[in-house]
């Protein structure tokens, strides 16, 4: 005898009952999906995060955009303010900065503040300032070597200007000067370069260089030295700087209106093509620019005491 499978009676159809199971099934699979997304969002996210960290690709890029755009506003005191704001698509840093005025002049009030960012592949985005900024300075320093503001006009503005007033000054010399040559002229007449303009570019910007212009420039020896042998120092980071450089940063130097080309010759040649004094007094300049070797002399600022006599 054969048993006989007994088999419960099928339910009846429930619509209602069939809708709701259909939708949390929905709901069950789409949040999978999406907790699966974001997962994955994270994971990339972080992931490309890492990336623009890799090795010292922060350090680099203050090394070499940071630098780069302090070469490309000679005539703003720059500091960078904050590095690095970091995110999966590009690597930003914040630099406050100022115009360049005569020592013990008008304040800045501490200056605006200037973003300046590299995407994933490393090239640099748009920048502030620069050829847009049109200051004295800048103006000053982009007559050099252009035979404006002859020797004869110079000595009719410093001849209306009171002997002991500080000017913000740019000495163009007849020849560019060694080192050690513009090391002896400022020790002769008590000057101070503040930045060196290290080549001829005649109404352009030139490359200039001090002690500020890369947080790791070096000093000669290590010691602090007079304002007038600090050339000696400007060179040696110049060279240190030009020399961690490579061909693969040329298209980004050129967006700071840079080259690699002209920043090697610049640095091998070591030439003095004219300075920039921000603590010079007029007096002084009415001496110096007696001398053979001052092509002429620029003065871009001065401190003006409206209470004087």
């Amino acid at each position: 005898m054969t048993d006989e499978l007994t088999l419960p009676p099928m339910p009846d159809f429930d619509p209602k009952a069939t809708r709701r199971a259909v939708r949390r099934g929905v709901f069950r699979t789409a949040f999978i999906v999406l907790a699966a997304l974001v997962a994955l969002v994270l994971v990339a996210t972080v992931g490309l995060t890492l990336v623009q960290k890799r090795g010292d690709r922060d350090q680099r890029m203050m090394d070499v955009l940071g630098t780069a755009f302090q070469l490309y506003n000679p005539a703003y005191n720059l500091h960078v303010e904050s590095c690095c704001d970091i995110t999966p698509w590009s690597m930003a840093f914040t630099v406050r900065g100022a115009p360049v005025r005569a020592i013990g002049g008008f304040s800045t009030n501490g200056g605006s503040t200037y973003t300046v960012q590299q995407d994933f592949f490393g090239r640099v985005g748009r920048l502030p300032l620069g050829n847009g900024a049109n200051t004295t300075l800048s103006t000053a320093l982009g007559n050099v070597s252009t035979g404006n503001q002859p020797k004869k006009d110079t000595r009719k503005v410093l001849a209306r200007l009171p002997a002991d007033l500080n000017a913000l000054a740019v000495v163009e010399f007849a020849r560019p000067l060694s080192t050690e040559e513009l090391v002896a002229f400022g020790a002769k007449y008590e000057a101070c370069p503040d930045k060196v303009v290290y080549e001829r570019r005649p109404r352009s910007i030139p490359i200039t260089w001090n002690d500020t212009t890369w947080e790791r420039s070096p000093m000669v020896d290590g010691q602090i030295q007079m304002c007038s042998e600090a050339p000696r120092s400007y060179l040696q980071g110049l060279r240190a700087w030009v020399g961690l450089l490579h061909d693969y940063d040329d298209d980004n130097l050129r967006d700071f209106d840079l080259s690699l080309d002209r920043l090697r010759k610049a640095a091998n040649e070591g030439l003095a093509y004219a300075y920039v004094d921000p603590i010079a007094k007029i007096g002084e300049l009415r001496k110096l620019i007696e001398d053979p070797l001052v092509q002429t002399v620029r003065v871009a600022d001065v401190t003006y005491d409206l209470n004087r006599p």
